[in-house]
């Protein structure tokens, strides 16, 4: 029986798991997908942490070593994180050899609070490396104006970053901009570039949940579920354009590497929509498509392997325009509803995550 997740795999793309938790880790879930499906790296976020620690007695032993050292809150969150972190690095580490550090990563992101301050997400950033301490993880930074300054810093001091909640083609083309400007100040200063990684997570099916019900009412009820796939093929039309030519070229010949076009919120949320739909259009060489596990679980069974991400691209642009010629202001959508109610939901979602460690670490204390 074929699976589908490494016939993807031969088309150039990366797949990678969007979950993290104690339970993949110890009961071997994560490395079977390495090892069987072929997967290259793993994202997480304040959600999956929330789900994992905040649902699970997997965390208990943990949580009563750490409050022997401390009742900071933040810091055993922390604590935990790292540990989930460093051994699914660990565990992804022969493909990061393997690729010579194409592939093989695990992200970790700054808390959402310092989406809109540059000089805190480079500290935290700085300091979530170094405590991590392996060099396969990328660290998460929010692509708001802020998260743009911040990735560029970043990348000119060697740091490797998977620029997060990107929504709009021209805010992904800022952080691809970001990113040659950071590895052109990393040459000038004499610093190798052959180390530099970095993914942009191009946020999909949020895309059309919001820009569906926008249209509702319209009489273009036609365009619905199509404005997601559409806005993700412009932004590899931009990538293949920014990613080429004497300027990338210049680069690439002291070994930098693109910044790959990452495909997050990969799960179709529409039950009406098939559950594949964010991953069969979507294929083509130097991206990476974060599935969370159900959707792994139906590429692997029924997925579509197909190089289908810079097909019918002139059919994307208009499909953009009908959108916005039917009244919805698309560009106001992925360039600031999306995003702040991208950061709001994970700020939300750690704030939640605080509270349930509260709760556990109350009730353990207690026990």
């Amino acid at each position: 029986m074929s699976n589908h997740l490494r016939e993807i795999e031969a088309l150039g793309q990366s797949i990678w798991l969007d979950n993290i938790s104690r339970q993949l880790l110890d009961d071997g879930d994560l490395r079977r997908l390495i090892e069987e499906d072929g997967l290259s790296g793993v994202t997480s976020n304040p959600t999956i942490f929330e789900k994992a620690m905040g649902h699970s007695d997997r965390y208990d032993d943990a949580f009563r070593e750490q409050l022997n050292e401390t009742n900071d809150v933040e810091e055993i969150f922390n604590q935990l994180a790292y540990k989930d972190i460093r051994d699914g690095a660990d565990l992804l580490r022969e493909t990061f050899d393997r690729t010579k550090g194409a592939d093989g990563y695990i992200s970790f992101e700054v808390a959402a609070s310092l989406a809109f301050d540059a000089d805190g997400t480079i500290e935290a950033a700085k300091h979530h490396r170094a405590a991590i301490d392996r060099p396969n993880v990328l660290i998460k930074v929010p692509g708001t104006d802020a998260g743009v300054r911040a990735f560029e810093e970043l990348t000119a001091i060697g740091l490797n970053v998977n620029v997060t909640l990107l929504f709009a083609v021209t805010r992904y083309e800022a952080i691809a901009e970001a990113y040659l400007r950071g590895l052109e100040r990393r040459a000038e200063s004499g610093e190798s570039l052959e180390s530099a990684a970095s993914v942009a997570s191009f946020f999909v099916s949020r895309v059309d949940t919001k820009v569906d019900k926008a249209l509702e009412g319209t009489g273009r009820e036609d365009l619905q579920g199509k404005a997601a796939v559409a806005n993700a093929k412009i932004a590899y039309e931009s990538f293949q354009r920014i990613f080429s030519g004497p300027r990338w070229e210049a680069l690439a010949a002291k070994g930098a590497r693109a910044q790959r076009p990452l495909w997050a919120s990969t799960s179709t949320k529409n039950p009406d929509y098939p559950d594949t739909l964010y991953v069969d259009n979507l294929i083509g060489p130097d991206t990476v498509n974060t599935m969370p596990d159900q959707t792994i679980v139906a590429t692997r069974d029924h997925g579509k392997a197909e190089r289908t991400v810079d097909k019918d691209v002139d059919q994307a642009h208009q499909v953009i325009r009908e959108i916005q010629d039917a009244g919805v202001d698309f560009e106001d959508i992925v360039l600031h509803q999306l995003v702040d109610e991208g950061v709001e939901s994970f700020a939300k979602s750690y704030q939640d995550l605080l509270d349930a460690i509260e709760r556990k670490s109350s009730e353990l204390a207690h026990a």
